[in-house]
């Protein structure tokens, strides 16, 4: 029965339609696996079981008089815990807002349950949706179903580890910095950045009805396959209210196009962020797969800017994204202490810290410097239609919960920053490029490394497309061997 977990949430909404197995069977069986897994994971921190239950049978009995809710109809998911669901807690990891309670969905939750899924629980994040790994003092720290001594990623870390180990069928999760491909990559699975804006925001965020839609921050799926991304994306996707007087969503697609059709750009390693030598072999493997199926592959082809100033814009935007999120204490004390800079200290470390506290000019002067790296993004589309690179310069890399100024990453057995790790998903992220994750198996160390499909915006099912080609290709989902 463990083979039954692991299938793709299409393939599982499948068995439930053909009556296989009933989404109330699926549904225990997923619990009967979080009760053997979960304790030595730390993955699914939330649940609703009871109501998930309720949930199931009415599927089952809808399905027994003919209805069907949607493409997910029955289909257990969890969800990232930054996500409302109405009646659990909402806290990002602080324990500030343990006590933050949702008294309704997030929107995007409310249009994949219009379309049949069952959610059972929330997986866990790292405070305030701010690291590489998932860990905080609310729920505790997240294991890697490949090695528990590793991170499975961040900020949705617990996504991509429940999937993983199969403990569930389907899981949403944002993006920001990776949060979304980071995990995807360190867990082996797929995952999904969106063009920003593309995904309605509203119910994910702190405390309080936030409408407006944070810069460079998205939300988007992570699955065990990428037809199960597209679905999800085509269910989530589309305009608000208000956008929908005027705005119909009409995303272009790969018609009948195959990989040996595509103009393909690829950017294997960067002075900026080097990879490991492994991280790069699968890079150049899912180009080999490109230029075996007779596609035209451009390996030096890059925009027209050069990726440090592209580093620098994102962040200086990410930053003050960032910042916004700090209570009102915590923002006073920090602009107070950036005032007490030397003006001569252009350390990285004081770069940022200005950037957290940018005034409106000079974020405007960085917006408008993103602007010219999104037409610069949007030429060179015209001559490719995808880009392959990497998402993080490592596969998933041991717990480690210092002070982010003592972290350091292995690359090349060469020590690291820590942060600098973000270029690869920043590369992209802060023109607003979608972005998909694709497994490519597991390396000598039994760690899963993903690579990442770039397009142009609003290419989502472009990206997720070739997805679905590499996949059939052999690029696809690895189990973990001691889930199975």
């Amino acid at each position: 029965m463990s083979e039954l977990a692991f299938l793709s949430a299409t393939e599982l909404a499948g068995q439930i339609d053909s009556k296989a197995i009933s989404s109330e069977e699926l549904l225990l069986h997923y619990f009967d696996r979080i009760d053997k897994y979960n304790e030595s994971l730390n993955a699914i921190i939330v649940q609703t079981r009871d109501e998930a239950l309720a949930r199931a049978r009415k599927a089952d009995a809808a399905l027994a008089r003919g209805e069907k809710w949607g493409a997910f109809h029955g289909v257990p998911m969890t969800v990232k815990e930054s996500y409302n669901i109405a009646g659990t807690p909402t806290t990002w990891g602080n324990p500030l807002w343990k006590d933050n309670v949702a008294t309704e969905d997030a929107e995007s939750i409310k249009r994949l349950k219009a379309q049949g899924v069952v959610v059972f629980g929330k997986t866990n994040v790292p405070l305030m949706l701010s690291d590489f790994q998932s860990y905080n003092d609310v729920y505790g720290t997240t294991n890697n179903p490949y090695d528990l001594k590793r991170t499975p990623g961040g900020s949705s870390g617990g996504s991509a580890a429940a999937l993983a180990a199969g403990l569930t069928g389907l899981e949403t999760g944002s993006d920001i910095g990776g949060s979304i491909r980071n995990p995807a990559h360190f867990c082996g699975v797929f995952g999904h950045k969106p063009t920003w804006n593309l995904l309605w925001m509203r119910g994910h965020s702190p405390p309080g009805d936030m409408r407006g839609t944070p810069d460079i921050s998205v939300i988007g799926p992570l699955a065990r396959s990428a037809k199960d991304l597209k679905t999800a994306v085509k269910i989530m996707a589309g305009p608000d209210e208000i956008m929908a007087r005027g705005y119909q969503l009409n995303l272009p697609g790969l018609d009948n196009r195959t990989l040996g059709d595509l103009r393909v750009a690829v950017w294997p390693d960067d002075e900026l962020c080097h990879v490991d030598a492994d991280v790069r072999a699968r890079v150049e493997n899912v180009t080999q797969a490109f230029k075996d199926a007779g596609a035209r592959v451009d390996e030096d082809a890059r925009p027209d800017f050069g990726s440090n100033h592209s580093h620098e814009t994102y962040r200086n935007l990410l930053q003050a994204t960032m910042s916004a999120r700090m209570p009102d204490a915590d923002y006073e004390s920090l602009k107070a202490y950036v005032a007490t800079l030397d003006p001569d200290d252009n350390s990285n470390k004081a770069e940022t810290l200005r950037a957290q506290v940018a005034s409106f000019k000079d974020w405007t002067r960085n917006n408008e410097l993103r602007a010219h790296l999104r037409w610069n993004w949007n030429e060179f589309f015209k001559d490719h239609d995808v880009l392959v690179t990497p998402i993080m310069p490592t596969a998933a890399f041991p717990h480690d919960h210092r002070d982010f100024g003592e972290r350091l990453v292995l690359v090349n057995n060469e020590e690291r920053p820590y942060f600098e790790q973000v270029f690869w998903a920043g590369l992209t992220g802060v023109s607003y490029l979608p972005s998909t994750v694709i497994p490519t198996g597991l390396n000598g160390q039994g760690l899963p490394i993903g690579v990442q499909i770039v397009g142009p915006e609003y290419g989502d099912l472009i990206t997720i497309g070739v997805a679905e080609q590499l996949e059939a290709a052999g690029f696809g989902f690895t189990p973990p061997p001691n889930y199975t």
